[in-house]
């Protein structure tokens, strides 16, 4: 394993109020084109509501207040209402059921690899691209972000730090975390959000010296959970604070201190996101780029608890509008003054077309986009009455394949046509029971109005089963799997996890869970495999792993995760693959390596 430290972490927090200037002008100002740099944040289950300037009162985001009041501000923002569709949405202009990434697990967060990103598009018009922290959009080639247009990448695998996708003896460690640089596994040092926020620093160092502009996707894992390791002198502030003031619902006493809890530690990882945001403006006015650098932030759905979301309801999971809005601060003192806003209703399927207009790249006719281009609203081009209205979707639920109806948003502004049915269950049963509201008069969706408008329920009805037909028909078989290519020179040693098994019995990602992976091989391969187990302290037994219909049987010593290697030729073609373990129960193995011997 390497050891790849970047930065020392002494000189991370900076005070809002010295880092968000004015802007600097230099004669680095522009690269030689005179083209934008791009840089877009986005957080992890930050909600609608934890920013200062969006009135929450307990969560301090001193950077983020001062970064309103000099961008443009989209007021109507929409993302996904869970993690995974909002970056397929982000990277490609298309509804995420377009791309094959229709949950966040088990598979279903992988997107297809024939879908162009905003990263390939930028890079073949000659920028330099990055990304630094969350991809969820599949761990193996060729579905990496380094297989997807960026040039430079530091990530963590699966969903996020703490889950079955960490590499083995680093897990859940949000400190001195085991990242992935350019596809090798490397030890860092330092709080993981500093570590992403000051590679992309030095990534923009690096491109401005070499006169190249560039685009930076920083997407922090925080404040996704799980919360026990978080900036530790931020929590210690925030367990002294009420949080009693954006609590939802009110809590009984035995469960308000452990709520309490949590908050100061979500709070603290919020906090810290903001002091490197400041840090960010920091370095452009040092590098002397600001002027003619885009940067976006926005977050990527919901909350991760019930808590603030202005004068909205709903949290992460949800379809309501708490669920999936976002701010969205648009940064470029060349183009966009701070008094240049919108009111227009628009989502994450815009912010690729919007980008590659700004950057001066033309949107490609195939694939086609579902987002549209929305600098004209910002820089003056267009008035917001211009807009023509759009009815825009929004449905995740868990499962393998989208059932029609089902937890879903239809919106046209001002209204909702909704089914909030619930996330956690792949379909659901009778006819469905479909909610009407007016946005403009009554945002936090208390006045059901479907009986009194029963021809805008339909209108919205239809266009919503259009949409979905739509999406359903981009390609053939259009809800399978991708399938992870193993055996390649782009990736020699494969890792495969339960973030993109398919789930086959217990419950997904339990002890005693059972799933198998799809793969395919482009030639006969001779392999390594290594078994993962769950823990070191299982009692041993027997192995059988299965390749389509042939099977491989050994005894597993007990007593140590690693170490339970066998050896075993692929033939090139589509393959299924699963291990399973037998001693007083039947499971699955944590992990599997496979190395190629040719």
């Amino acid at each position: 394993m390497k050891t790849f430290s970047l930065f020392a972490s002494a000189s991370i927090l900076l005070l809002a109020c010295s880092v968000l200037s004015s802007p600097s002008v230099s004669a680095a100002e522009t690269n030689e084109a005179g083209r934008p740099n791009v840089i877009v944040i986005m957080s992890d289950d930050q909600g609608v509501g934890d920013y200062g300037f969006m009135g929450n009162p307990l969560i301090r985001t001193p950077s983020l207040d001062q970064m309103r009041t000099q961008s443009g501000y989209l007021s109507r923002f929409y993302v996904s209402n869970v993690c995974a569709p909002t970056r397929a949405s982000l990277m490609t202009g298309r509804y995420n059921y377009r791309t094959r990434c229709i949950d966040t697990y088990v598979g279903r967060a992988m997107m297809d690899p024939d879908e162009v990103t905003l990263a390939e598009r930028l890079s073949e018009a000659g920028y330099q691209t990055g990304i630094f922290g969350k991809w969820h959009l599949g761990d193996n080639y060729p579905m990496r972000p380094m297989d997807q247009g960026f040039d430079e990448s530091l990530i963590h695998r699966g969903g996020g730090i703490g889950q079955p996708s960490d590499p083995i003896g680093a897990e859940g460690k949000y400190t001195d975390p085991t990242l992935f640089h350019n596809g090798d596994e490397v030890a860092m040092e330092g709080y993981c959000t500093d570590i992403f926020f000051d590679a992309a620093i030095d990534f923009a160092r690096k491109q401005t010296e070499s006169g190249k502009p560039f685009f930076s996707y920083i997407a922090t894992n925080a404040p996704h959970g799980p919360f026990d390791d978080v900036p530790n002198e931020l929590y210690e502030e925030y367990k002294q604070v009420d949080f009693s003031p954006i609590l939802v619902n009110d809590l009984p006493a035995k469960r308000r201190s452990a709520e309490f809890d949590k908050l100061a530690r979500i709070s603290a990882m919020i906090t810290n996101i903001d002091e490197n945001v400041g840090k960010l403006f920091a370095s452009l006015d040092k590098l002397g780029i600001r002027e003619n650098t885009i940067v976006l932030y926005l977050n990527d759905n919901g909350p991760n608890s019930r808590r603030f979301v202005g004068n909205m309801r709903g949290n992460k999971t949800q379809v309501d509008d708490g669920g999936i809005r976002s701010p969205l601060l648009f940064h470029w003192p060349a183009k966009i003054d701070a008094s240049d806003t919108t009111d227009v209703m628009l989502a994450h399927i815009d912010l690729m077309p919007t980008l590659l207009d700004a950057c001066g790249v033309a949107v490609p006719e195939s694939p086609a986009l579902d987002g549209k281009s929305f600098l004209p609203l910002l820089t003056g081009e267009m008035d917001d009455s211009q807009w023509e209205t759009r009815s825009i979707a929004f449905q995740t639920h868990r499962g393998n394949v989208p059932q029609k109806f089902h937890h879903f948003a239809m919106h046209e502004h001002p209204w909702k046509l909704v089914h909030p049915s619930g996330f956690g269950k792949e379909r659901f049963e009778g006819e469905p029971k479909l909610e009407l509201y007016n946005l403009e008069e009554d945002p936090k969706q208390q006045n059901d109005l479907a009986d009194k408008h029963p021809e805008i329920v339909q209108r919205l009805k239809e266009a919503y089963s259009k949409w979905f037909d739509d999406v359903s028909s981009t390609r053939p078989d259009n809800y399978a799997p991708p399938r992870i290519v193993i055996g390649t020179e782009h990736e020699p040693q494969t890792v495969l996890t339960r973030q993109d098994w398919r789930h086959s019995s217990g419950r997904p990602w339990a002890k005693n869970s059972t799933g198998f992976w799809l793969l395919d091989a482009p030639e006969e391969k001779r392999y390594e495999i290594e078994l993962i187990l769950t823990d070191k302290d299982h009692r041993g037994g027997t192995a059988t792993l299965h390749l389509n219909d042939e099977t491989h049987t050994f005894d597993v010593a007990p007593g140590e995760r690693r170490g339970h290697f066998l050896e075993a030729t692929i033939p090139a073609g589509p393959h299924t693959l699963s291990v399973t373990l037998s001693d007083s129960i039947s499971a699955g193995v944590h992990q599997v390596f496979l190395t190629t011997r040719d």
